[in-house]
């Protein structure tokens, strides 16, 4: 099998299928859901785990950061976070302390503690894998679902396409791209490992009354839209020009032939939302940008570019996993 997530179909049929729901929650385990949430007498305790396995060099922050974006996709602001570590035979003791180090970093920077967690050498890894299990809270009246879009809502996008992408394949194959990339170039990456949380997006929209929300993660814009349809029973028209994509990740997009739309996208969050001007005002009171790409529709997914209507097939392989 190809590396990266399962596609819908076989997380379908090999993994949802087999669950047997025994707890009485507000949200579990689907296609295209970020999260799971229980209700504790008027708050809801939002879970969400995720593995980092596409990064080497930056992987204790970013294990940080995408199991709370996908919290805050649900409206609710992490707080606490535990994290498995699981650590090849030939990695030194200053290997584990560089990826701790980054892991105890990046959740002091997003105000979440890490409470515990399980920490293991062995040699069924070939290489520093960190899976995170972020916890959040909300009201949970005010809980928003990826599945909660419905027709004739305006699709809000923050961020840029293939943020982390771009942040991860620059780290990675940075001797590769050195006479690639211009000074600009290389101070944009810096920058963007500032850009990958996207926290107080979710709780921003959460509270500006979005109706569904679903972060950019593995298959990009394209399958993050895809998803979130499939979960609310939807479909879109996305107007693909409307998508913004970074010059550097174009750059090295084309350096290495791999689709910018459907690259991992951390940085991003998918807003569906009744009232666009509403939702994006409260962001950018808070200084994020957003833009509408697309709008949601009874049926089918479709991609409109250079006057052409297209539709967009399931999500694949991430594009990182082709290099």
């Amino acid at each position: 099998m190809r590396e990266g997530k399962l596609t819908n179909e076989q997380l379908k049929s090999l993994v949802l299928s087999k669950l047997r729901p025994k707890a009485d929650v507000l949200l579990r385990s689907g296609v295209g859901e970020d999260c799971a949430a229980i209700d504790f007498g008027g708050t809801a305790c939002v879970l969400s785990t995720d593995p980092v396995t596409g990064a080497v060099k930056n992987a204790g922050r970013l294990a940080v950061i995408v199991s709370c974006n996908d919290v805050a996709s649900s409206g609710a602001r992490p707080f606490a976070m535990l994290a498995t570590v699981l650590i090849p035979p030939d990695k030194t003791a200053e290997d584990i302390e560089k990826a701790v180090d980054q892991l105890v970093r990046e959740a002091d920077r997003l105000g979440v503690d890490i409470i515990g967690g399980h920490t293991e050498i062995t040699g069924a890894v070939d290489r520093i894998v960190i899976s995170t299990t972020a916890i959040g809270r909300i009201e949970s009246g005010r809980l928003v679902r990826s599945g909660g879009a419905s027709p004739g809502d305006d699709l809000i996008m923050t961020g840029c396409a293939g943020i982390e992408g771009t942040y991860i394949i620059a780290a990675e194959h940075e001797d590769e791209l050195s006479e690639l990339l211009s000074e600009e170039d290389r101070a944009v990456i810096g920058s963007l490992e500032n850009r990958l949380s996207v926290i107080e997006e979710g709780v921003t929209a959460a509270e500006a009354g979005a109706s569904a929300m679903h972060d950019v993660t593995e298959g990009g814009v394209y399958g993050a839209v895809y998803e979130l349809c499939e979960a609310s029973g939807t479909g879109c028209e996305l107007y693909a020009e409307k998508i913004p994509v970074l010059d550097v990740t174009r750059k090295i997009c084309g350096r290495f032939g791999i689709d910018p739309m459907r690259l991992i996208g951390s940085g991003s969050m998918l807003i569906a939302a009744p009232d666009a001007k509403k939702i994006r005002r409260a962001l950018s009171s808070k200084g994020i940008e957003s833009r509408v790409i697309g709008r949601i529709t009874d049926e089918g997914v479709y991609v409109v570019e250079s006057g052409l209507r297209r539709p967009l097939p399931p999500p694949g392989p991430d594009e990182l996993f082709s290099i």
